[in-house]
């Protein structure tokens, strides 16, 4: 069974990060895509574990040979999605997690509609606007520019199919991963499976009634 592409967005500060690394710490058979990105290296960051940090004209020729399977500009950074990574990962039967803006998950539903989509909003513009203080990773100007981006991406919640309130980790945690199980658990996603299911008892009713056809 193929494993399910889950898009993971939200306003920067809202919790997005947090929440996957729990989930990534719980669930088995889930894998992160890490992105390729732009923007400089955060203090307690490391390169090919939380992004791909690569110059403007790299990422320019990741796009020119088609290695993504989205991009983006956020914040005047530019960031993107492996294809390959991706394929790999979901072909071997693991869940992969994409951690990207609502740019980013607009197009990447675009191509893979069956794809899961789901929006972590923050309880308020006020927590939203302190989680970004207290991070203390950016500048005054990219800080303001983040808050104020921050009104228009909360509305992107209407394009997801599922929408995560994180007030509380550990709810929002165990939010999150129920959505990820169900999923594991459609019908339409398990018919490879189920149908080997049903082979057997088509299997063991021919053997019966061999079986019976024997005794009479």
């Amino acid at each position: 069974m193929k494993g399910n592409l889950i898009i993971i967005s939200s306003p920067s500060g809202g919790g997005k990060g947090t929440l996957i690394k729990q989930i990534l710490q719980i669930l088995p058979n889930i894998g992160y895509s890490v992105s390729f990105t732009t923007r400089e290296m955060r203090v307690g960051e490391t390169n090919g574990k939380d992004y791909f940090f690569v110059s403007r004209a790299e990422f320019e020729t990741l796009i020119e040979n088609g290695a993504l399977l989205e991009f983006a500009e956020v914040h005047h950074n530019f960031y993107g999605t492996s294809i390959e990574q991706v394929k790999t990962e979901i072909e071997v039967g693991h869940d992969v997690i994409l951690e990207i803006d609502v740019q980013g998950a607009e197009s990447v539903l675009a191509k893979v509609p069956e794809a899961v989509s789901i929006f972590i909003l923050p309880p308020s513009f006020e927590v939203l606007a302190a989680r970004l203080t207290a991070r203390a990773t950016e500048t005054a100007d990219v800080l303001a520019l983040r808050l104020q981006n921050s009104f228009g991406e909360v509305s992107s919640f209407t394009e997801f199919e599922y929408v995560v309130i994180n007030d509380e980790v550990e709810k929002a945690t165990q939010d999150l991963q129920t959505i990820i199980l169900a999923e594991r658990l459609r019908r339409d996603r398990q018919m490879r499976v189920i149908q080997g299911i049903l082979d057997s008892f088509d299997e063991t009713k021919k053997s019966k009634n061999h079986a019976i056809g024997e005794q009479t």
